[in-house]
C-alpha cells in the first residue's frame, strides 16, 4: 500500500473526515437506531421481505459460523451475488468480523472471477448456485477454505446464536478490496481502508437531498457505488432499502406507481431508460424529481432533457479509487448542475497536471492497488493520485471533463478495459490488429467499438461470429463489441502508437444519433 504522508493524515482526523470507527462500528449504531427499517428484495427469481433486524440476525449468524470456523480480522471474505438479501447479510458479516470484504459484480465471467479469487486469496467464498447466466463454479473455489452457496447450501454456515458486537480492527487496515476493470487486461483491485470508505459513505449521503423518497437501488451491489448505496448509506440514515437484481425498467415504473419508489440516478442509462419506456406516463414524474448522475459519461443533452420535464439534476465526479472528487449540491445553480461535474468535496483537492490530467486527494482516495507496480505508478510521494482523465476549471472552481487519458470504456457504469477485449479479438481468425475504443451510446453513455485490420483475404467477421467467440472466451457480455469496421490502416504516432482519440473522434462524427422521444403519454 501507498505511505500516506504524516500531515494528511492529521489533517483528515483533525477535521473529523477520519475517525476510529471501523465499517462495522458504523453498521451496529446505524442498525440499533432503525431496526425496523424496511429491506426488500424485488426479485422474480428470489423475492425478501423484512427489516434491517431480520437481515441483521443472518448476518450476525453468519459472522458466528464463520467465526466457529477460525475466521477473523486478517481474512478476506469475497461474494459474487445479485442483490439479494444474503448479499447484505455477507457484506455486514464481513464488517462485524473486521474482515476484508471483496464484492464481486454478478455478471462477472469465469476469465473475471478466476482472476480475483486468485490476486485475493479469500478465505471465504460465498456465490449464487445459479441467476441468469451466472452459475457456481466450483473448480475456480477449490483452494478457498469456506465456501457457501446461496440456493444450496448457504445456510449451513449460520450458527444457531448470533455473534454479538464487533470484532476490533485496525481503522486504517484494508476494509474493502474493490475490483475495477481498468487500461489493464484484467481487474484492478482497489483497496479501502475503514477510515476511507467510512468517509466516502458520509461524504454521498451528504450529497443527496434530503427529501430524495425512497430508492430503488438495481446497480449490482458488487460494484463499490452500487454496494455503498444499497447495504451502507441507508444504514446510516435509517431509510429503507429496496433492490432489484435485474434492471427491468417496466418493472421499476410499476414499482414506482405500487410503492412509491424512485430511481434516483447513477449512470444516466437508469434513468433514460425509464423515459423512454413505452409504460413512462407524465405521471411518473412525480416520483423522479431528482437525478444524481455520475459513473458515466454525462452528455448534456440528456441533463438538458431531464431539466426540462422539470426533474433536479446534479452530477458528481469520481472512480472506484476516489470515489467522490467533485459533485454539484442539488441546490447549486442550474447551469453549473448541468455542465459541469462540481466543485470539490470537503476535504478533496485538485489540480491540474500540465496536459490538463487531473490530479486528486483527500480524504476517501483509497490506499493503493492489490498490484504494488500499479500503485506505484498511479500514486506520488506528497498523496497525489493520477486519474487519467482530462478536466478543466471554470471560474469558480466546478470541474468538467473533457477526455480521459485512461483507455476505458465506461458502458452504462460499467468499466471496461479495451486491452482485455482487443485480446479476445486477436484470437479471432483472420485479424492482425485490434483496436478498441468508446462509442458514443444515447442509452448507455458509450458503449465498445472496434476497428479490424484484417489479414490478406480475410473476411470481416459478423457481429454473431463475435458474440459467439466472446462467449466461447468467458468474458461478461457487456465487454462485448456492439459495432464493428474494418480499417486498412490505423492513425498513429511517430513512436507508432494507435491514437485513439482520433478514432473516437471520427466515430462521433460520423454517428447518426438516435432520436430520444418526447414523453406525450
Amino acid at each position: 500500500m501507498r505511505k500516506i504522508p504524516a500531515e494528511l493524515a492529521e489533517r483528515y482526523e483533525a477535521h473529523g473526515w477520519w475517525t476510529r470507527d471501523t465499517i462495522g462500528d458504523l453498521l451496529a449504531r446505524g442498525l440499533e437506531a432503525a431496526p425496523d427499517a424496511v429491506f426488500r428484495v424485488h426479485s422474480a427469481v428470489r423475492p425478501w421481505a423484512g427489516t434491517f433486524r431480520d437481515v441483521e440476525h443472518v448476518a450476525r449468524r453468519l459472522a458466528a459460523g464463520l467465526r466457529r470456523r477460525g475466521v477473523g480480522p486478517d481474512d478476506v471474505i469475497a461474494f459474487q451475488l445479485p442483490n439479494w438479501m444474503e448479499a447484505a447479510a455477507v457484506f455486514w458479516a464481513s464488517a462485524f468480523l473486521g474482515t476484508a470484504v471483496v464484492p464481486i459484480v454478478h455478471f462477472y465471467g469465469r476469465k473475471e472471477l478466476g482472476y480475483i479469487l486468485e490476486e485475493v486469496s479469500p478465505t471465504v467464498f460465498v456465490g449464487a448456485e445459479s441467476f441468469g447466466r451466472l452459475t457456481h463454479q466450483p473448480d475456480l473455489c477449490a483452494h478457498v477454505p469456506v465456501v457457501g452457496v446461496v440456493g444450496r447450501d448457504f445456510d449451513d454456515l449460520l450458527a444457531d446464536e448470533p455473534m454479538p458486537g464487533t470484532l476490533p480492527a485496525d481503522p486504517a487496515g484494508r476494509a474493502l478490496i474493490a475490483f475495477t476493470s481498468g487500461t489493464t487486461r484484467d481487474p484492478k483491485g482497489v483497496v479501502h481502508s475503514h477510515q476511507t470508505l467510512g468517509h466516502e459513505t458520509r461524504q454521498l449521503a451528504g450529497l443527496y437531498p434530503p427529501d430524495r423518497a425512497r430508492q430503488l437501488t438495481a446497480a449490482p451491489v458488487g460494484h463499490f457505488i452500487g454496494m455503498v448505496n444499497a447495504f451502507l448509506i441507508p444504514v446510516l440514515d435509517g431509510v429503507p432499502v429496496h433492490l432489484a437484481d435485474t434492471w427491468d425498467p417496466a418493472r421499476a415504473l410499476a414499482l414506482m406507481v405500487s410503492d412509491g419508489l424512485t430511481v434516483g440516478g447513477g449512470a444516466p442509462y437508469y434513468v433514460t431508460s425509464l423515459l423512454d419506456h413505452p409504460d413512462f406516463t407524465p405521471a411518473h414524474l412525480a416520483h423522479m424529481r431528482y437525478a444524481g448522475l455520475g459513473g458515466a459519461s454525462v452528455p448534456a443533452a440528456v441533463t438538458t432533457r431531464l431539466a426540462a420535464l422539470g426533474i433536479t439534476v446534479f452530477r458528481s465526479y469520481g472512480s472506484t479509487e476516489h470515489p467522490s472528487v467533485t459533485g454539484s449540491r442539488h441546490t447549486a445553480p442550474e447551469a453549473k448542475r448541468l455542465f459541469t461535474d462540481g466543485d470539490v468535496l470537503p476535504g478533496v483537492e485538485i489540480r491540474l497536471a500540465p496536459d490538463g490530467e487531473i490530479l486528486t486527494r483527500g480524504p476517501d482516495l483509497c490506499l493503493g492497488y492489490t498490484d504494488d507496480d500499479l500503485t506505484r505508478r498511479a500514486f506520488d510521494d506528497e498523496g497525489w493520485y493520477a486519474t487519467g482523465d482530462v478536466g478543466v476549471l471554470d471560474e469558480d472552481g466546478y470541474l468538467t471533463i473533457t477526455d480521459r487519458k485512461s483507455d476505458v470504456i465506461i458502458r452504462g457504469g460499467e468499466n471496461i478495459s479495451a486491452a482485455e477485449v482487443e485480446e479476445v479479438l486477436l484470437g479471432m481468425a483472420g485479424v492482425a490488429e485490434a483496436v478498441v475504443v468508446a462509442a458514443p451510446d444515447d442509452r448507455l453513455g458509450e458503449h465498445v467499438a472496434a476497428l479490424l485490420r484484417l489479414r490478406p483475404g480475410a473476411v470481416l467477421p459478423t457481429l454473431a461470429q463475435v458474440r459467439d467467440h466472446f462467449a466461447a472466451a468467458g468474458l461478461a457480455r457487456q465487454k462485448w463489441p456492439e459495432e464493428l469496421h474494418e480499417v486498412a490502416d490505423l492513425p498513429r504516432t511517430a513512436s507508432g502508437k494507435v491514437q485513439k482519440f482520433v478514432l473516437r473522434e471520427n466515430l462521433a462524427a460520423t454517428r447518426t444519433p438516435t432520436p430520444t422521444p418526447h414523453p406525450t403519454h
